[in-house]
């Protein structure tokens, strides 16, 4: 078995920008979580090889290897997941693809030999059976669907060892699935449901051991809500704090939350406790009637700067989600965004154009009312009520306010002061402290200072922060400041010089790309 995970398209938030400051160590963002579930759940005697594409290529000698190639993707790889399946029959390897992109809209591979439609269950095991019986191409495709799913707490351990973790910016691991909101743009509850499903903290801490042993540092938590159920969150982190003692704090923890999270000072707590240094938030938009016709109310249960001020008080820096496009957007939103930026100190924003992902509410009542666009030459498949120009002016005006050097770097520095240092006063760790983390660590700083202090066009914004916290010895928040800063505002500046995509989201920005295939 070949498993082949797409590249995804470069955006604010995969850090491609950052990968060279690290000497060719970093390749990609973060390990592809669901498929090498998937590879573990495999058969033990079948041979598994695995490529992530965003770290390198599958060439013409692996697909000759293969006797089929598993490959998964989002809407975002459908360009890329195309061209496998054609690369594949190229080589006359029948391809099986399953995950978010094909259970939501299967119509979208015709060419894809074998369809699994749904999670990890029932139909994974009736795929199996059918490439045990003919692993080859049939002369038609055959699809099937999950009904009963594999509960969460029996899912196999990710295959991590088919990857080489340290070649990630960031490891991840899942605990939950679903998430109980109903957001119009969002795809999570028709996918997974809005009943969370969990893990054990016994089948967490396993894969934190595997995880700490390969090397990583940081760990995402990619679950679509981590508080969706709060009363598991709260069960699960005394086990977190517990590991992290016992192991002298290897690890640092990031995860997605609905902002939300700011009324429970009790799970905030813990999550200080637990080495929690990042939470992603889906804040979309300061504006209040935005946020109640999108379904969004849950950010409205406390102010929005006061929801961030709490978060931070607890040592978390906030990341937040931002849309440009929305019904309720008007002249005054630009303004209104860049304003927010500025008051909530957020140093890290991903900013997008709206687009409709199939089967949301949002994609239904778009079509209902005649507002739905093929995909094509826009970023958006969405007609907006404003001109679509002045939507991407909008855009052009919020991003180039966020990531002008001079701003980014003030919150930034905001934060080093007011967030960072209200988090836990962590125990030297023997494992972060390694001899190659240590090497690692001096060549980072030396290609930063030459690369950012040096090279840069922004080089005199990055020496007033540089400067009293190499005074200090605040090595590694000034390394976290630098190495985030760098990507933001260069692809800022892919962007404004028409290199980089206003929609994450859009499959037009995937599918600009084809692979290379060296033999």
């Amino acid at each position: 078995m070949l498993c082949v995970f797409p590249r995804y398209a470069k955006s604010f938030g995969t850090f491609q920008h950052a990968y060279p400051l690290f000497g060719g160590r970093v390749r990609a963002f973060m390990p592809p979580q669901g498929l090498l579930a998937v590879a573990s759940y495999l058969p033990e005697p079948w041979e598994v090889r695995f490529v992530d594409e965003n770290s390198r290529p599958a060439t013409d000698a692996d697909f000759r290897w293969a006797d089929v190639v598993l490959t998964s993707g989002m809407h975002i790889q459908r360009g890329q997941i195309q061209d496998i399946t054609r690369r594949a029959h190229a080589h006359d390897k029948p391809v099986a693809l399953g995950g978010p992109s094909v259970s939501g809209c299967p119509e979208y591979y015709p060419d894809v030999d074998f369809l699994h439609v749904g999670e990890l269950g029932d139909a994974t095991d009736r795929l199996i059976a059918e490439l045990d019986q003919r692993a080859q191409r049939r002369p038609r495709q055959l699809r099937f669907d999950t009904v009963e799913r594999l509960p969460l707490n029996e899912f196999p351990t990710p295959a991590y060892e088919l990857i080489p973790i340290r070649e990630y910016f960031i490891a991840n691991i899942q605990y939950s699935s679903g998430c109980p909101y109903s957001c119009e743009f969002c795809d999570i509850p028709e996918l997974y449901g809005r009943n969370p499903r969990l893990k054990t903290p016994a089948q967490v801490l396993a894969e934190l051991d595997r995880i700490a042993a390969a090397g990583a540092t940081s760990v995402y938590f990619v679950d679509d809500n981590f508080i969706g159920n709060q009363k598991a969150a709260l069960e699960l982190l005394p086990h977190l704090v517990a590991w992290q003692e016992k192991h002298a704090y290897p690890l640092r923890f990031a995860c997605e939350a609905t902002l939300n999270i700011a009324k429970n000072e009790r799970v905030l707590a813990l999550m200080r406790e637990a080495g929690f240094i990042t939470v992603f938030c889906g804040i979309e938009t300061p504006e209040p009637e935005a946020l109640r016709s999108m379904s969004k109310d849950q950010n409205l249960r406390m102010p929005l700067l006061d929801a961030v001020q709490r978060i931070n008080g607890y040592g978390m820096e906030v990341v937040s989600g931002i849309i440009l496009g929305l019904d309720t957007d008007g002249s005054e939103t630009a303004d209104h965004i860049i304003e927010f930026v500025r008051a909530s100190k957020i140093p890290v924003l991903t900013i997008n154009v709206l687009y409709a992902l199939p089967k949301t509410p949002l994609w239904r009542r778009l079509a209902a009312e005649g507002r739905l666009l093929p995909d094509g030459a826009r970023e958006s498949n969405v007609a907006f009520k404003l001109p679509y120009e002045t939507v991407i002016d909008m855009w052009r005006r919020c991003i180039s306010a966020a990531y002008d050097p001079d701003a980014l770097y003030e919150r930034f520095a905001w934060n080093v002061e007011h967030t960072f240092a209200n988090r836990k006063d962590y125990p030297r760790s023997p494992q972060r402290e390694s001899w190659e983390n240590v090497r690692m660590g001096c060549g980072l700083l030396a290609r930063v200072l030459w690369r950012v202090g040096v090279r840069s066009h922004y080089r005199r914004t990055f020496w007033r922060v540089a400067l009293p916290a190499l005074r200090r010895g605040a090595i590694e928040p000034l390394l976290h400041v630098a190495i985030v800063s760098h990507h933001l505002i260069e692809f800022t500046r892919d962007c404004l010089e028409g290199r980089g995509e206003s929609s994450f989201y859009s499959p037009a920005t995937a599918s600009t790309e084809t692979t290379a295939v060296p033999a």
